[in-house]
């Protein structure tokens, strides 16, 4: 299979290019920057490909991320994007320094090459690019030619005259570069010489082999059901494996929107068919929330009462229960990863990550693990589940406790379980539901229905304010 290796330099854009090479039936891994200074992982790796991810610091400040110089001579290609050109340039002789004026936003790029990462643009093409830099390189370094240039930039795009190194000074993973799938699409297939074998069958045949491998002829595992799409597709993977040896639970935190529990009762047992326990521990995890407001300790504690929850249910399972199944995705990985671990920051701790205790009385199961949201949904269409399930909305594990802002009670959760209906209601009545964005966000939508005052409700210090409804503008693109 092959395998394109993706080293972090702490942009925010980082999953989206992962996104794209995915897209492309490609698999990729994310790794921090750091990755890149172990010369012998990067071997093991075994990438057809080597992606360098844009960032926010200059190459030439104390403690920015770097790698390993020697990357450039592996024969293995490598495409810089952004700061990934700047550092490629910084490590092979060239310099990059502050510019007069950033180049932020829509920009025009000159094409002076049509091959390479520009192959099948016409000769002297002047396409439009996201560009997001206030850095610059005058010239190419050594051995190193110009391919586009901008108003800004006279850099905007570099070949090595004989090495598969090549950079670009803007983000072709973006949408805002119309044109930029197209120079993705150069580097995979036409530069790494990759072929479309990433594909979600491909996945599931894998994965089930894997699965059976680590459980055994006998094994037992437990799965907790939470009636969205990440925990109903790896029940589906881990039961495709092992058939009946798999018990779902589903645990009612008292968190849930309104009338969840009964669509998951009637839906996992209808479609799935599988071994399903409903436990009721609203009254356990309401306590154990009282007069908390930090959202990680919310996910601490949330995670920690799961899975007491789980063991007390695991006793009543026939057999013995060796394993835990879990929904979590690659998102979660990556964003749950320690600054110390590289560049990026942690954007949030995730309960099936960060909020799990260490001395668990189970083998973990993520099958899930490598994937994409959208990856899981073209598998679990791939195993026949129904559209109720994989089109289902994301929803966070610890439920409306995250939604709320401060402190838990009652009271709060049911006035946003009313609210989230009449969202879902409004989103439904005007054909939205299904039709969210690419990028998983989930599209602005204008009330038919208006609150008293004629604004929508809104949280603000742990409650629910009516604020005016969000005007729609253009997409926020972080800078880096």
């Amino acid at each position: 299979m092959n395998r394109i290796l993706i080293l972090d330099c702490g942009s925010q854009f980082t999953q989206l290019i992962a996104r794209r090479v995915r897209e492309a039936s490609v698999y990729c891994e994310i790794h921090p920057a750091t990755k890149g200074l172990d010369l012998a992982f990067v071997r093991s790796f075994d990438p057809k490909g080597i992606i360098l991810s844009g960032g926010p610091n200059s190459v030439f400040e104390d403690g920015a991320p770097t790698v390993d110089p020697h990357i450039l001579e592996l024969g293995v290609p490598v495409l810089g994007i952004c700061y990934g050109m700047q550092l490629i340039a910084h490590l092979s002789g060239g310099k990059a320094t502050p510019a007069t004026a950033r180049e932020y936003g829509r920009a025009e790029v000159s094409v002076k090459e049509n091959k390479g990462l520009f192959a099948g643009f016409e000769p002297e093409a002047r396409v439009i690019v996201w560009a997001s830099h206030g850095d610059r390189i005058d010239s190419p370094p050594p051995g190193f030619r110009v391919t586009a240039t901008s108003a800004n930039a006279p850099v905007a795009g570099m070949q090595h005259n004989a090495k598969p190194v090549s950079g670009v000074l803007f983000h072709p993973e973006v949408a805002h570069t119309p044109r930029g799938g197209e120079i993705l699409h150069n580097f995979l297939f036409d530069i790494c010489g990759c072929t479309p074998d990433w594909t979600p069958g491909h996945f599931i045949d894998q994965e089930i082999g894997r699965i059976r491998a680590l459980v055994g002829a006998e094994g037992r595992a437990i799965c907790g059901l939470s009636g969205g799409v990440d925990s109903a597709v790896a029940a589906a993977l881990v039961h495709r494996a092992i058939g009946n040896r798999l018990t779902c639970v589903f645990v009612d935190h008292g968190l849930l929107r309104r009338g969840e529990r009964e669509q998951v009762e009637h839906t996992f047992r209808a479609h799935l068919g599988m071994d399903l326990r409903v436990v009721d521990a609203t009254h356990r995890f309401l306590k154990e929330l009282k007069d908390v407001a930090d959202p990680e300790e919310k996910r601490r504690r949330i995670g920690h009462t799961f899975i007491d929850v789980f063991e007390d249910a695991a006793s009543h399972v026939e057999g013995s229960v060796g394993f835990l199944v879990q929904g979590t995705l690659y998102p979660d990985v990556i964003e749950s990863t320690s600054p110390k671990g590289g560049p990026s920051a942690t954007i949030k701790t995730h309960h099936n990550v960060g909020g799990l205790r260490p001395n668990l009385p189970w083998k973990l199961i993520e099958p899930l693990r490598e994937l994409f949201k959208d990856e899981v949904r073209q598998v679990g269409r791939e195993l026949g589940l129904p559209d109720e399930i994989v089109g289902r909305h994301p929803f966070p594990g610890p439920g409306l406790a995250i939604r709320i802002l401060g402190a838990v009670s009652e009271d709060r959760l049911n006035l946003l379980r009313r609210v989230d209906a009449i969202y879902l209601e409004e989103i439904r009545a005007a054909g939205l539901y299904d039709h969210g964005r690419r990028d998983g966000r989930r599209p602005h939508v204008r009330q038919r229905r208006r609150a008293a005052g004629g604004d929508e409700p809104r949280r603000h210090d742990g409650g629910l304010v009516p604020v005016p409804p969000r005007r729609p503008g253009p997409d926020f693109e972080p800078h880096h």
